[in-house]
């Protein structure tokens, strides 16, 4: 008896040490009086924003992996106590079925707006949503995308499971080994011009505005030739790319199409034959999780800092 009024007087100390937790997601607030217990998140950036927390013991299970992408040795061993509950994005059901009390998502990355899934939908279930911050386009206005979106989540991250000292010094450990690389890049007189080609044959599928390479193009001393292209992931025409013509195409690494057989439709096809970046073959891969916001995005701009300036940066 005397073990459990022990163990009683420790979980009401812990949850006393919660104070009540208001965040800002997209155009919503979102409040937590408790740590979500029951978490699921939806795609394999988010889902790594989360492990590097250490927040898999708060997680029920993950979604929107496998349907599309496949994990590397690193994903694999951090989720490899949890469950994939949907290959692609989860219904209503799959996270009711898992008693989840928190879903990490975004718009297209896990919700459609008007979809089944949404903070709506879901809050009479009692399941609170995150929304990730490069989303909230999707939604409503936003400043045009910054590495800051990234920080921003992993700090509400950290806010809403309680454990702002980890996300704190993750953040302040990404500012600084960014800061000191950028610092000492002997960049160009002027930005590289570059292309981010996602999938798609008939017309690209590419970033714009409000996608998160366009803010990692930039740090690593280039120009997203769609900077001005006012959306986040989205469709524009192979005349737009030719007439804009980059020195630089970042493949990005994912599905069915590999990124080689997508530089090997570039190269090979006639109408891109005047495309500074083909006539020079250059092209850098960025695998999905690099491409999108998530732990690897500092990494991932010294990527392109040494495909872009390569004398500068070997």
């Amino acid at each position: 008896m005397k073990h459990i009024f022990s163990a009683l007087a420790v979980m009401a100390s812990s949850t006393a040490a919660f104070a009540e937790t208001t965040v800002d997601s997209c155009n919503r607030q979102v409040t937590f009086d408790a740590p979500p217990k029951a978490a699921i998140s939806n795609d394999v950036n988010l889902t790594e924003m989360m492990l590097v927390l250490g927040l898999a013991d708060r997680m029920v299970g993950y979604t929107g992996i496998s349907g599309w992408k496949t994990l590397d040795e690193e994903m694999r061993a951090g989720v490899e106590e949890l469950p994939e509950l949907s290959a692609k994005y989860p219904t209503k059901e799959v996270l009711l079925g898992a008693d989840a009390d928190f879903f990490f998502a975004g718009w297209n990355y896990g919700m459609k707006v008007g979809g089944e899934v949404t903070p709506e939908t879901l809050e009479p279930f009692g399941i609170k949503v995150y929304e990730l911050t490069e989303s909230c386009i999707f939604v409503g206005e936003k400043p045009k995308v910054s590495i800051d979106d990234m920080y921003n989540d992993i700090a509400n991250l950290g806010r809403i499971f309680d454990v702002e000292d980890k996300a704190t010094a993750l953040i302040d450990g990404y500012k600084a080994e960014l800061a000191e690389f950028t610092s000492s890049l002997n960049k160009g007189d002027e930005p590289l011009r570059v292309f981010v080609y996602d999938s798609g044959e008939e017309s690209p599928f590419t970033a714009g505005r409000y996608a998160m390479p366009t803010a990692m193009i930039e740090a690593a001393g280039g120009q997203n030739i769609m900077e001005d292209f006012e959306k986040s992931w989205a469709t524009v025409t192979w005349e737009e790319v030719v007439e804009r013509n980059p020195e630089v195409i970042v493949i990005v690494n994912y599905g069915n199409v590999t990124a080689e057989q997508k530089r090997a439709f570039m190269i090979n096809n006639p109408a891109f034959a005047d495309i500074d970046a083909v006539k020079n073959d250059r092209f850098v891969t960025l695998e999905y999780v690099e491409a999108t916001p998530g732990p690897r995005n500092i990494k991932a701009i010294k990527s392109l800092a040494a495909a872009f300036w390569p004398q500068a940066v070997n």
